[in-house]
């Protein structure tokens, strides 16, 4: 008997996924529990096994695509030729009349559906998704062109925006639409700070000052700011795949030597992949810095929902004024990127000085 395999609701609210990597092929024998797909989420890449023993029938959607709940990924069990009449069968019914494709093309039935409903011809479609399958964006350019096959390949190597580049994509485009930013820049003296740990002095530095201006550990909900009473700090974090931001918990109370072995953990685990989904949630603020590529000072994006992300520019030895005379000392730029809507200037001012006031003085961390 063929067992459809679903995609799950994996929890935190998320109604889609994309499949990262198929860890099986078709006609492939899986025992229960082998590990079967990967599912890409807005938070993380989870591994999901197989809930089924047999042969791997049919694989329905491509990696890549991205696909809501409940989406059959892939037929386990039973044969080909009926799995893949039951699967046309089942998109066909209940659908607006439109062409119909005999099932040979490769297509997930979220494509099928969109296909039938533009009046798009499947068999007509080039198809430009992995393994010869044909995607969404196939079928939409199809009907464009009023379903004919569309002209002349454009010039350039294309990619598919995925993974962890594609969800960036879409929480900064949200992020930008929606958060009217502005940036607050001031330099910092460095020259006591221990640059081993100073994402980590960073991080203690601004939970405390934190702590001052509630109003910038917030998140806006609608009509309401929520203050949170907890200092759980996100750090940006460069990887292959692309950026990553695990959160350090409660950098407020804990000593600064804790918060550099939690971070330094975290950024392993980050660039090795195997962040947990719970290490990525509920951050409160972000911090970010590329060391000696930061440049002078940067404007990053606000981490939606959050309402401020503080940035660190690149620290070198610098001629500065003290006492009246000119003198080399290390130092940088602090940023203080903030959403309007909820921080006053002045108050993200004055946030901002708090934080070069303890770095300044980090004896008293």
């Amino acid at each position: 008997m063929a067992y459809e395999f679903r995609l799950p609701d994996l929890g935190e609210g998320l109604t889609e996924g994309e499949v990262a990597r198929w860890l099986v092929q078709e006609g492939q024998e899986i025992a229960e529990d082998d590990p079967l797909v990967e599912i890409q989420t807005d938070k993380t890449t989870v591994e999901i096994p197989s809930p089924a023993a047999g042969t791997i029938t049919r694989i329905l959607v491509g990696e890549g695509d991205v696909v809501p709940v409940g989406t059959v990924l892939v037929v386990i069990g039973g044969d080909r030729a009926t799995a893949e009449s039951d699967m046309s069968g089942g998109q066909s019914q209940c659908q607006s009349p439109g062409p119909v494709s005999s099932g040979r093309v490769r297509a997930t039935p979220l494509v099928r559906k969109i296909a039938q409903e533009l009046g798009v011809d499947l068999e007509r479609v080039d198809a430009s998704g992995s393994e010869g399958r044909v995607t969404e964006e196939d079928v939409r350019r199809a009907a464009a062109s009023g379903g004919e096959p569309p002209g002349p390949v454009q010039e350039g190597r294309r990619e598919k925006l995925r993974g962890v580049r594609r969800l960036i994509a879409e929480h900064m485009t949200r992020a930008h639409r929606e958060v009217p930013p502005v940036t607050w820049v001031e330099e910092c003296d460095f020259e006591r700070v221990d640059l081993d740990a100073l994402v980590a002095t960073v991080l203690k530095a601004t939970a405390l000052a934190l702590r001052e201006y509630p109003e910038l550990n917030a998140r806006l909900e609608g009509d309401e700011i929520v203050y949170l009473d907890r200092y759980d700090l996100g750090v940006a974090v460069q990887t292959e795949q692309g950026l990553v931001v695990p959160v350090v918990r409660g950098c407020a109370d804990r000593p600064l030597a804790e918060l550099a072995e939690d971070l330094g953990r975290l950024a392993e685990s980050a660039r090795a992949g195997t962040l947990q989904p719970e290490e990525l949630r509920g951050s409160t603020f972000t911090v970010t810095s590329a060391g000696k590529l930061g440049g002078l000072f940067s404007t990053p994006i606000v981490n939606h929902p959050e309402v401020v992300i503080l940035s660190i520019g690149r620290i070198a030895p610098r001629a500065v004024v003290r006492d009246g005379e000119v003198a080399v000392r290390r130092a940088g730029t602090i940023a203080v990127t903030f959403d309007h809507r909820v921080v006053d200037g002045a108050r993200a001012a004055e946030f901002g000085l708090a934080v070069i006031r303890r770095l300044e003085e980090p004896d008293e961390l």
